[in-house]
């Protein structure tokens, strides 16, 4: 469907029973969120709210919050885009398939950027607190933009050819920032946009940044798309929303996206920032304050009758996370291609996504040995950890496919299961210490510091997997997640020493004790909460860790500086003094929204 905005969209949604429209006033500060958060949970419908407190503009989110929306939303487009991105993949499909490829060839043609002036008398200006200033969680900073389509473009090669479209959050006030004249720009040094301000700032000059909100659903979602070389993100839009990406220059040189309903223009200073944050991000805690770009506001546009966009961050699973699964639709086997050897990967949504990864891959070296250790798969393992967004995760899983052909990395508790079958745990370990991990998990040592670990199975199941032993002599307090693994209550975290002191009692209650099938232990702070679920058991436990701080093992090895333990791995997953505090909700603005589920209100049935 070509949606020429984001109200040809709203009407479409609305017309076929996918959205509902939201009458009474609604307040910004947290009530909007709340209610979002709880018709998400519900897999319910898109929600446009027509009386925002304190601005005259509404506000739509939950447009991504089911596949199936999403699905429908680019229903005559999905399947040409899919081939277009699988072309750019790789090219050889063209030469081995042409009759295949014909069309993916003519949509890239017929979705190049248009150029159009016309659409410059269709603006009107605003000032950043006129704008819908909706706060998500109680401890953020201020209000953000959560779905900002944001332009750069190359400092030294000027065009929209050269340009990059990201989604990186955006706070419009609070903390220093100065009312209507600055707001903030998160985003990580290696993203496109980091790679322009790099050159900006080498040039010495200021980074133009048009910031849009709103427009063609395919524009935001070409935002966060992972897009192959030479596939730039304004073309994918136009491909995903069968309408080229219109655009204009202003009278200051900034890009407009002609579509958009909403744009901000602004200008980054070389070695200019403030601090941004907290804000309650994907991961399920905070994001601290910390200092990053900021941009002096130019001017702030927006259509007749514009629509805000927005979405709500917090634990998984999310809206977010129908954008993952949009994306892995498109992409479909992009990254196999990409590594090889590789099958398959998985970025756990319920843990947060960047934690923990799951990958299978193949293992052809030396087959004909009989005595079958990871090597194969832990090659592909470098190179999983060495690429893109994958390099911020902490733990990743990697199993053979000789060893389970029908094993997939989509279902959890399977998945870990083979896993713990069949590792070695005194050779199969592998960590990488003082690294980079994501700038959003605060379990490492510093901001964006921490560590990695590689399990790597391969071979024959060695072991059968238990929750049937009883560990009461053990521990005082404790819970089975599954087969094989156990969380436990062993106090709370007071420090390294402390917790030393703690895995040499568990090694001494070992001793003499029969562990066979217990492979996984994670002390927690609450093991009836970690046990309760799978998605509880990974976002506990891999969200709360550092690799190389937080395991420990039951009778450990140390071999030419290789670390292993012949008996159960331990998981030190308590809440410590440098994590940064979990979201919770605000109970009293909870019972505030009943209002919206009463008989008869717009929500009746969904709260």
């Amino acid at each position: 469907m070509g949606y020429k905005s984001l109200a040809d969209c709203v009407a479409d949604l609305e017309k076929n029973g996918h959205l509902i429209r939201i009458k009474e006033e609604v307040d910004p500060y947290l009530e909007m969120a709340a209610i979002h958060l709880r018709v998400y949970e519900k897999q319910g419908p898109a929600l446009l709210f027509e009386n925002v407190k304190g601005s005259s503009f509404p506000a739509v989110s939950n447009l991504f919050g089911t596949l199936e929306r999403a699905n429908f939303i680019f229903r005559d487009s999905l399947p040409s885009v899919a081939k277009l991105v699988a072309l750019r993949n790789d090219p050889m499909q063209a030469f081995k398939k042409p009759l295949d490829f014909i069309g993916a060839t003519m949509t890239a043609i017929s979705a190049l950027p248009l150029k159009q002036s016309l659409f410059k008398n269709t603006f009107y200006k605003t000032t950043i607190s006129a704008l819908p200033q909706i706060i998500n969680w109680e401890m953020d900073g201020g209000a953000f933009i959560t779905m900002p389509q944001v332009y750069t473009e190359d400092a030294s090669k000027k065009g929209v050819m050269n340009s990059n479209l990201g989604m990186y959050r955006i706070q419009l006030g609070g903390n220093d920032y100065q009312p209507d004249t600055e707001i903030g720009l998160h985003y990580q040094i290696h993203r496109g946009i980091g790679v322009h301000q790099t050159k900006a700032n080498e040039m010495g000059v200021p980074l133009k940044v048009s910031i849009f909100v709103g427009g063609p659903p395919a524009h935001a979602v070409a935002a966060v798309m992972p897009l192959p070389e030479g596939l730039t993100e304004l073309t994918f839009a136009g491909a995903l929303g069968n309408r080229r990406f219109r655009y204009f220059y202003d009278e200051e040189g900034f890009c407009i996206s002609a579509d958009a309903d909403f744009v901000i223009t602004g200008m980054v200073y070389p070695n200019e920032n403030k601090p941004e944050g907290p804000f309650g991000d994907h991961l399920g805690y905070y994001s601290l304050t910390h200092p990053f770009p900021l941009l002096r506001v130019n001017n702030v546009y927006h259509k007749k009758n514009a629509i805000w966009n927005f979405t709500v961050v917090g634990r998984p699973p999310q809206e977010d996370t129908s954008f993952g699964a949009l994306i892995h639709e498109i992409t479909g086997s992009a990254m196999p291609k990409e590594i090889s050897g590789l099958k398959e990967v998985n970025a756990v949504d319920a843990a947060g996504v960047h934690p923990l990864l799951f990958a299978i891959g193949s293992e052809r070296y030396t087959p004909y040995l009989e005595n079958k250790k990871p090597q194969e798969i832990l090659t592909i393992a470098n190179h999983i950890l060495g690429k893109n967004q994958l390099s911020l995760a902490k733990y990743l899983f990697i199993a053979a496919q000789e060893d389970a052909p029908n094993l997939s990395t989509k279902d959890i508790a399977p998945f870990l299961t083979h896993i713990l079958e069949r590792i070695d745990f005194t050779n199969d370990l592998h960590f990488h210490t003082h690294t980079t991990i994501d700038t959003l998990d605060y379990s490492g040592s510093g901001l964006n510091s921490g560590s990695k670990v590689v399990f790597a199975a391969r071979g024959d199941k060695k072991r059968v997997l238990s929750n049937q032993i009883n560990l009461d002599s053990v521990f005082e307090s404790y819970a089975w997640v599954m087969p094989g693994v156990v969380a436990v209550n062993v106090g709370k975290y007071e420090g390294e020493e402390t917790t030393r002191l703690q895995m040499e009692k568990i090694n001494q209650s070992f001793e003499g004790f029969s562990s066979a099938g217990l492979m996984l232990i994670v002390c927690c702070d609450d093991a009836d909460f970690t046990a309760a679920t799978v998605n509880n058991f990974v976002w506990v436990t891999f969200s709360r860790s550092n690799p190389a701080v937080d395991i420990y093992g039951v009778d450990v090895i140390n071999e030419h500086k290789h670390w292993g333990c012949n008996g159960p791995l331990i998981i030190d997953a308590r809440k410590k003094p440098h994590h940064a505090p979990e979201l919770i909700k605000n109970e009293a603005v909870e019972q505030s929204i009943q209002r919206f589920g009463k008989v008869g209100a717009a929500l009746e049935g969904w709260l």
